[in-house]
């Protein structure tokens, strides 16, 4: 382990980095390591320190250029998290494999500071390439700020390149240059500029349209994802990381609320616990936080979230995860953007062999059958049969066959075994595993797709713990196909009110 920590630190002076080693709190039993831009050292310390005496949990940081550190990343494979200064950092690192979850910090932006008062008038490119003016910028290679601006100059850049007095791996050493009046100018980060006395921004319209985000991402090296993750949280939360940022002149980006173990509340259609049960105990485990999980039927969900009669209520769920689409309209206020994850096609379950020849959904009408139907008011499948059967003129008939209506179709197949019922309208999901015991008659393809949409409520508490839910969702692709459904989650987000519902399934 020494001489592992020795050749990081190596790595580390040669590059212009630096690590720093908070002091351990008191009985603290977990370590975290933080790969950390420069420019944003003074928040991210305070923030670090607050953190380990809140937690116990000791926090070693090191600083550096952004590039000077995802060559380091890229070497040692090792640390917790890497918080990088610009979107283009954040892609290098995903490309290189190392990154998993995604916290955005700060929005920052690049400017031409210069000293207070602007005595030397600097407020153009062309007043940069005076030859009475000193220009320190920090190396492209090294430091975030200046592949940025190398980028939105040009041409530009090398003609200022040439001339620059200095060129230093960070943003914060050229700041610092250009406040001990060493320099006459520097381009840095506007969050730059008040961490250092006597700069201000002078105006540079080439610079004046760009944003950057400095965003905090896990390691896939980590081997404590759910303390990572917790710092991760508390980095970006509005009582405590954000106060920290704001006060040092950066423009935070607001995450969760804190909790040190969030619960996150998920109302989902009966259909999808066959895919995601097991995966919602993965992400659990991994963040770090307790799943409150309601399966039902979407019915008896959408009538649960209308009895508590608006979204503050404490027990609202963060995440809904219908069974179709038609069961987004009704809480479309709570939750104004979906995600259609997949898609599952409805069947007629009947015994293997099926031997009382049932074909089509009207046979279900033939006397003296025994039918399952799931309760239209209660769930989708059942509002979807029962949408079906009226648009074919078969709904009174067939309702008198049917014997039993339940809110989920799971008990229609456990019916089904104990030989109490002739066939069913189900899932083909919820017979995909026992084909030796049940045959699936397929019905009318341009009515018997259910289509599952994945949301998250508009003001939870938990917004970006449920959308990194739905991330996590949505690289599991192949879980999903081998339940048994059809993979839509590539697709953009649709808007609720934008959902428009064919006639013959529209609630009236």
């Amino acid at each position: 382990m020494l001489k592992k920590l020795v050749i990081v630190l190596c790595l580390g002076a040669a590059a212009g980095a630096a690590w720093v080693a908070l002091k351990p709190a008191k009985n603290s039993s977990a370590s975290l390591t933080v790969f950390c831009a420069a420019g944003i050292k003074k928040p991210v310390e305070e923030i670090a320190a607050a953190y380990q005496k809140e937690t116990g949990t000791e926090v070693r940081m090191q600083y550096g250029g952004t590039g000077t550190l995802l060559s380091q990343l890229k070497i040692t494979k090792q640390g917790d998290l890497f918080i990088a200064a610009d979107d283009g950092a954040l892609a290098d690192a995903k490309k290189l494999g190392v990154t998993r979850e995604e916290f955005t910090l700060v929005n920052q932006q690049p400017v031409l500071a210069v000293a207070k008062g602007n005595p030397k008038h600097i407020d153009s490119l062309a007043a940069l390439k005076r030859p009475d003016i000193k220009v320190a910028l920090a190396n492209p290679e090294a430091a975030s700020i200046s592949r940025v601006a190398k980028k939105l100059l040009g041409p530009e850049w090398d003609a200022l390149a040439a001339k620059a007095a200095v060129m230093k791996p960070t943003v914060t050493e050229i700041a610092a240059d250009l406040s001990l009046g060493a320099v006459d100018a520097a381009i840095v980060w506007d969050s730059t500029v008040p961490q250092f006395k006597g700069l201000e921004i002078a105006p540079l319209p080439e610079l004046a349209k760009h944003e950057e985000h400095a965003t905090a991402t896990i390691l896939s090296s980590s081997q404590q994802p759910a303390e990572a993750l917790r710092f991760a949280r508390y980095l970006t939360a509005p009582e405590k990381g954000g106060p920290i940022f704001q006060k040092q002149g950066f423009k935070p980006v607001p995450g969760d609320k804190w909790a040190a173990r969030p619960d996150l509340i998920i109302y989902s259609g009966g259909v999808n616990r066959l895919a995601i049960e097991k995966l919602l105990q993965q992400f659990a485990t991994r963040e770090g936080i307790t799943l409150t999980t309601v399966f039902n039927g979407c019915g008896i969900l959408c009538a649960s979230m209308k009895t508590m009669q608006d979204s503050s209520n404490p027990k609202f769920p963060d995440v809904y995860y219908a069974c179709d689409v038609c069961f987004v309209p009704p809480v479309a206020e709570q939750f104004p953007e979906a995600i259609l994850l997949t898609e599952a096609e409805i069947v007629i379950a009947v015994p293997k062999g099926n031997p009382k020849g049932i074909h089509t959904l009207a046979d279900l009408a033939r006397p003296g059958l025994h039918v399952g139907i799931c309760n239209a008011e209660q769930s989708t499948i059942g509002f979807l049969t029962r949408s079906m059967l009226k648009s074919m003129n078969l709904w009174e008939s067939v309702s008198k066959n049917a014997s039993s209506q339940v809110p989920t179709a799971d008990f229609l197949v456990n019916q089904m075994r104990t030989g109490s019922l002739d066939a069913a309208v189900v899932y083909g999901i919820n017979i995909n595993n026992d084909k030796a015991h049940f045959d699936a008659i397929p019905l009318l393809a341009d009515k018997s797709k259910a289509v599952q949409p994945f949301a998250v409520r508009r003001d939870s508490p938990n917004q970006q713990l449920g959308r990194r839910l739905l991330t996590f969702l949505r690289e599991q692709r192949t879980t999903f196909e081998n339940a048994g459904f059809v993979w839509k989650g590539d697709t953009a987000p649709v808007k609720s009110a934008d959902i428009v519902l064919p006639d013959w399934l529209k609630q009236k």
